[in-house]
């Protein structure tokens, strides 16, 4: 009897442990104009969110020079009480610069990040980089972590790819406090009938790693969705801002499977022109593949994240899922 009582009674501290470590709903906030809708003030009411994730701008390279530059830094449009954490997104190709002056792009990095919360009165105590760095470009951007951790004193993030989790022992493991794994963008972008957003067949090749990664992870999964451009069995680009209900709606196109619609003559969309039986394909990810990834996420993990961050807060994103999409994922850790 006694000995029932107590498993009694650890079961029910294990739950209520479990409940009371379950990871908190962030956001990642990627428009270049930072202004709420009513829809994105509302869910983020609704899930009590306090942290937003936002990019503050790209770097890339200067056509002509080949050196760094800023790329369309945010402009804050209204105040906001959220804890903000500026993500700057830098392209490997900048990484790959053999002469690249690691200090000076670190200076300059946060010298900018420190004129945008000046201007717009943010105080801030993290900064989160994020670039997919390929073994070539590895020395520099591991360098440049260490820089920017050395001259900015704030505490320090990066994305992780799952690629980099698997091989972690060649892509290394960037000198940050934690981690954020991109848990989306799994495949190539092709005609077929795949969807390159996220794919459990693929996920599943990763996963296994998760519980030997020494860095603690946090995960953002993807709540957005696009449409692949195919001309003559060829990608022609990336169409964002467009899903079902959309395309269903317009009457130059034609739903001729479960993902895929056809242009019925040719137009233009959103400035984009289609010619006669051009295709779409649709990408997304419903509620189930959510919750489906958190359930994946939750078993392979060494430890339960402490934030799950949802790419991105966009009102056109918000109004696919049900309002409780959100709370239902976390639930699952």
């Amino acid at each position: 009897m006694i000995k029932r009582i107590f498993l009694v009674l650890m079961v029910v501290l294990f739950s209520a442990c479990s409940k009371n470590n379950k990871p908190v709903i962030a956001f990642y906030y990627w428009k270049t104009n930072l202004k709420f809708s009513q829809t994105e003030k509302e869910v983020l009411k609704e899930n009590d969110v306090h942290k937003l994730y936002v990019r503050y701008f790209d770097i890339g390279l200067h056509p002509e020079t080949q050196s760094p530059i800023p790329i369309s830094p945010i402009h804050f449009q209204e105040n906001t009480s959220f804890e903000i954490v500026p993500v700057v997104f830098i392209q490997n190709k900048v990484m790959l610069q053999t002469n690249l002056d690691i200090e000076d792009l670190a200076k300059k990095t946060i010298h900018l990040i420190d004129e945008i919360n000046k201007k717009n009165k943010i105080n801030y105590t993290e900064i989160q980089i994020d670039c997919d760095w390929t073994l070539n470009s590895k020395d520099n951007y591991l360098k440049f972590i260490e820089q920017i951790k050395k001259l900015s004193q704030k505490k320090l993030s990066a994305t992780i790819r799952l690629h980099q989790v698997k091989y972690f022992r060649k892509t290394k493991i960037p000198n940050v406090d934690h981690g954020v794994l991109m848990f989306y963008n799994m495949g190539t972008i092709a005609p077929d009938s795949l969807n390159s957003i996220y794919s459990q067949k693929i996920s599943a090749n990763y996963l296994k790693s998760l519980k030997k990664y020494p860095l603690n992870l946090d995960y953002a999964l993807p709540i957005y969705s696009w449409a692949v451009h195919i001309r003559n069995n060829k990608v022609v680009g990336l169409r964002s801002k467009l899903n079902f209900s959309e395309l269903k709606k317009d009457k130059n196109f034609v739903q001729i499977n479960s993902i895929f619609f056809k242009a019925r003559q040719s137009n233009y969309k959103n400035g984009v022109y289609y010619e006669e039986n051009d295709l779409l394909k649709i990408e997304s990810i419903s509620a189930d593949d959510l919750k489906e990834m958190g359930e994946d996420l939750s078993e392979n993990s060494a430890k339960a994240p402490k934030e799950i961050i949802f790419y991105d807060l966009d009102e056109f994103n918000l109004k696919s899922y049900e309002k409780n999409i959100f709370e239902q994922v976390i639930s699952c850790f």
